[in-house]
């Protein structure tokens, strides 16, 4: 931290809540491979006793977007309180970075209190009321998400099954290609294509186990709206199954708390609609392959000499996808969809 970003944010909280705002706690949280996050505190005085705001930060300190994916700190901002008019579970945002506020490109948002930690998540005592809740509360919240007006959003990037496809195919070869069982995927992901035009609404794109806050009572906040985008809704219920973010739970495909009918019943109480079965399991394959590849990616990364340990971590597990892309496409009688 320097004194110069400390004074910046104070300056901002100044103009938000008034000039006697001050910060009274100020951390950088970890994770966030891409962005910066701050949790800090700011009292403001009254008659009485002070009050205080718990918040977050979440910047880019250069100001621009670092994943080609990215939608932009503007447009997670805007989309976040687009999908809280729908009554999805995300934080407020109460405040959008300028320019000149000496900041980069960012929001802040209201704290939520719980935990993010698929590992508590799934076995600490706390949460065993939540977790057969957690299943049905992710498929609600998608279906909430996937109820925002797509002309409010403003310009978003749009995605398809065959973008991702296409896109897919291009990193695989970028990063060297000769991996058998990711050529029988793109095989499988090609002969079993989605037929039929694909609802086009607002998709969250990472909504999964770890970027969400759970409390004992189940779900409260969905977040990381770095890559929303506008696509086909049954990507966000197929991401959601993606086994690795089962993190250990493998019986369990809605992110370790449960089953898809679970999730796929809390969307359909919610859209008033059914979900497509064979659709949402296209995706949760694509999302197996895409996430494998970007492993794969990140560990040449490392091995080329940027000295990330998240990267180093992450590349090692290009193989686990693999295992569980066989799982996933055995024949029948095999474990299909396990």
């Amino acid at each position: 931290m320097t004194d110069g970003f400390a004074e910046a944010l104070g300056a901002c909280m100044h103009r938000r809540f008034g000039p006697g705002a001050t910060i009274a706690w100020l951390e950088r949280l970890s994770g966030g491979a891409s962005q910066e996050l701050w949790a800090f505190d700011v009292s403001v005085p009254g008659g009485g006793a002070d009050e205080t705001h718990e918040l977050i930060l979440r910047r880019n300190p250069g100001g621009t977007v670092k994943r080609e994916n990215s939608a932009g700190m503007e447009t997670e901002a805007r989309l976040i309180e687009l999908a809280r008019e729908t009554g999805t579970p995300a934080p407020r945002v109460i405040h959008v970075c300028t320019p000149d506020e000496g900041l980069g490109s960012g929001f802040v948002m209201g704290r939520v209190p719980g935990e993010t930690l698929a590992r508590r998540l799934l076995r600490d005592e706390e949460y065993a009321a939540a977790r057969p809740l957690l299943a049905g509360q992710l498929g609600a919240a998608a279906a909430r998400i996937h109820q925002i007006d797509v002309a409010k959003a403003g310009p978003l990037r749009v995605s398809s099954a065959e973008l991702n496809l296409e896109g897919s195919h291009a990193l695989y070869q970028a990063n060297g290609g000769g991996r058998p069982v990711v050529e029988w995927a793109f095989r499988w992901l090609r002969e079993h294509r989605p037929t039929g035009e694909a609802a086009r609404t607002v998709v969250h794109g990472d909504m999964r186990n770890g970027n969400i806050i759970v409390g004992p009572e189940g779900l409260r906040a969905v977040l990381d709206w770095e890559v929303v985008h506008v696509g086909d809704p049954m990507e966000d219920l197929g991401w959601l199954c993606v086994p690795s973010w089962r993190f250990g739970a493998i019986d369990k495909p809605a992110g370790g708390f449960g089953s898809r009918e679970e999730l796929w019943a809390g969307y359909e109480q919610v859209s008033g609609r059914p979900v497509d079965r064979a659709r949402a399991r296209w995706w949760e394959v694509m999302g197996t392959l895409r996430w494998g590849l970007s492993c794969a990616m990140m560990g040449r990364e490392f091995q080329a000499g940027e000295p990330s340990v998240e990267k180093a971590a992450i590349g090692r597990r290009a193989s686990e996808t693999e295992i569980d892309l066989l799982a996933m496409l055995a024949p029948p009688g095999g474990q299909a969809f396990v």
